[in-house]
């Protein structure tokens, strides 16, 4: 059916709920001789009579009747649908995807949407826990928590986080029978604790940088893993050293079952920001969680 033929259908539901081309018409906002003749073409068009008029009078027959009756729910349907389109505009609900690490998730994302959900129990969230990098269009998420460096210039990126930094740690327990590295190089010599990556599944070089110098280390030990946590444990056990983000370790540290080395190659570094493809159109639901999430 042509498009024309949908506003034919519209046109005659106004009139036969009316029962006046004068009420109509006015209501659509056309000329009664408009509605007139668009009426006269639908009939035209189906070999059908739909009208009985007179001169101050429009009643329905048969054929018109059962039109209006096929044609009211339907469009009393899809009404509904579109105002219900437009609570959804206005209104904070719906689902939001996040793809994100789990250093991210339970230092930083975690925490701060607490509170919303209370405050919002419209908003649904689905937190993807993932160390990789995921294209987030095309893997269906609304939006991503990395580190800066690793966002895509063609997306959008609002801080989340504080500056953070990477620290090597190890236990006394470790460390008393063995030298104490100087350089990052000299932990070639020891038992390092490996980081397998999600992304290629390479293993982690450690990231080192002082006086505009920067280095790559690869290092070698007993264990790998593929997430910070367990890496935090082991070196709590002496079973070797550790490269992590300071906040997991910030208790170890102040216990003194961990301590730093090398801690003037590792410089801090802008922290996580959520990225998403654009900033056009976003649903509210989506708004509240950057606002919860923006760095204040």
């Amino acid at each position: 059916m042509a498009r024309e033929d949908f506003n034919d259908l519209l046109w005659f539901l106004a009139l036969a709920e009316d029962r006046s081309f004068t009420k109509a018409a006015a209501k659509l906002g056309i000329t009664q001789s408009t509605l007139s003749h668009t009426i006269k073409r639908l009939e035209t068009r189906l070999g059908l009579r739909l009208l009985t008029r007179t001169t101050r009078s429009v009643s329905l027959t048969e054929a018109g009747e059962r039109l209006f009756n096929a044609l009211l729910p339907r469009i009393t349907a899809i009404r509904g649908e579109l105002e219900a389109l437009s609570d959804l505009r206005d209104k904070p609900a719906g689902t939001v995807r996040i793809t994100l690490s789990d250093h991210a998730l339970e230092t930083l994302v975690w925490p701060k949407l607490q509170p919303i959900l209370k405050d919002y129990p419209d908003i649904r969230v689905e937190l993807s826990r993932d160390n990789g990098l995921r294209n987030i269009v095309e893997d269906g998420f609304d939006a991503g928590v990395r580190l800066g460096e690793s966002i895509e210039k063609d997306m959008i990126a609002v801080r989340i986080g504080p500056d953070w930094r990477m620290l090597v740690v190890a236990s006394p327990a470790y460390l008393a029978d063995k030298p104490m590295p100087q350089h990052p190089q000299d932990l070639v010599g020891h038992n390092c604790i490996n980081m397998r990556q999600a992304t290629g599944g390479g293993l982690y070089a450690w990231e080192f940088e002082k006086g505009g110098q920067e280095l790559r280390v690869r290092v070698t030990g007993q264990l790998t893993f593929n997430t910070s946590y367990p890496m935090v444990d082991a070196a709590v056990k002496g079973l070797g050293v550790a490269y992590v983000p300071d906040d997991l370790v910030a208790a170890e540290l102040s216990a003194g079952t961990l301590v730093t080395l090398l801690e003037d190659w590792t410089p801090p570094f802008p922290g996580y920001y959520l990225y998403y493809p654009s900033r056009h159109q976003n649903a509210p639901a989506f708004r509240v969680v950057v606002d919860a999430l923006r760095q204040k």
